[in-house]
Formats: C-alpha cells, sequence, structure tokens
C-alpha cells in the first residue's frame, strides 16, 4: 500500500425503507478536516488521469456504479516511491479511499453504466489558483496501462 494512503470498509445499513451508508465522520481515524464535498461520474470506459494535489487529501467513495480508481506514488523520498496501487469500488465493494496530497490518481468507469464518486475532501476548491497538477492520462512516465486486463 502506498505510505498514506488509507482504506476504510464502509458499512452499508437496510432496511424497509432503503439504505444508509455513512461515509467520513469527524469522530473517524481518516478524518482529517473538512473542506468539500464533491460528486463526479465517469461514463464507462473512459479515463479521468492523472493529477495530484500539494494540500488537499481526498476520501473517494462510489455510490452506483463501478470505478477503478488507480494510486501512483511519485513523491520523493516517500518509502512507496514507484508504487501503484488499484482499487474497484462501487455498490458491491463499498469502501473509502483516502489518497494524501503529493499523490498521482485517477479513474476509470469500468461498469455497464455511469459511476457516481463522492469524494470528501480537505480544502475547498480554489478557481483562481487550483491545488490541481494534471499529467497526460496516457503519455507520461507513470508505470500503468489503463487497458482492461483480460484472462
Amino acid at each position: 500500500m502506498i505510505d498514506g494512503v488509507k482504506i476504510k470498509q464502509l458499512r452499508i445499513i437496510p432496511d424497509e425503507r432503503g439504505r444508509l451508508m455513512e461515509i467520513l465522520r469527524a469522530d473517524d481515524p481518516e478524518f482529517v478536516k473538512f473542506g468539500q464535498v464533491y460528486m463526479t461520474t465517469v461514463l464507462p470506459g473512459v479515463v479521468k488521469a492523472w493529477h495530484y494535489h500539494t494540500k488537499q487529501t481526498d476520501g473517494m467513495v462510489v455510490v452506483s456504479g463501478l470505478a477503478k480508481i488507480v494510486l501512483y506514488d511519485g513523491r520523493d523520498g516517500s518509502p512507496t516511491h514507484g508504487e501503484v496501487n488499484e482499487f474497484f469500488l462501487g455498490e458491491h465493494n463499498p469502501i473509502l479511499v483516502q489518497i494524501p496530497n503529493g499523490v498521482y490518481h485517477g479513474m476509470k468507469g469500468v461498469g455497464e453504466r455511469e459511476a457516481i464518486i463522492v469524494n470528501t475532501v480537505t480544502e475547498p476548491y480554489n478557481r483562481e489558483k487550483p491545488d490541481e497538477f494534471r499529467v497526460d492520462p496516457h503519455d507520461n512516465d507513470i508505470p500503468y496501462d489503463w487497458a482492461r486486463k483480460d484472462g
């Protein structure tokens, strides 16, 4: 596991009215601080990658559909420098992936429908000076191939 990455298994509580799933609480060991919560989606087969933040920590959960979340540790001096982590998140694998700043991350829709991702981040988005640094999803030095792995 990449240094600083945390995984929280989420519990779904169903009853006759529907379901409830707590994603992140202020008293969780994974809680750092609150910046904002937003929702994004990824369509089947689409790659949204790569980027990293210098200040922000992300807490991603796929609440509908299925997505592959991939992390790459490009941080100089990190004990896990060069490591890649791959996670499949969705309704049947309800986990929170906490991504520390400096770790490249991206996603790919791998189900048959749009995946909906909720991201709880530690910093509010700054439109004038975004804390977001991008790298091309396919043409880069990151040792990861977004192609489907059959077999």
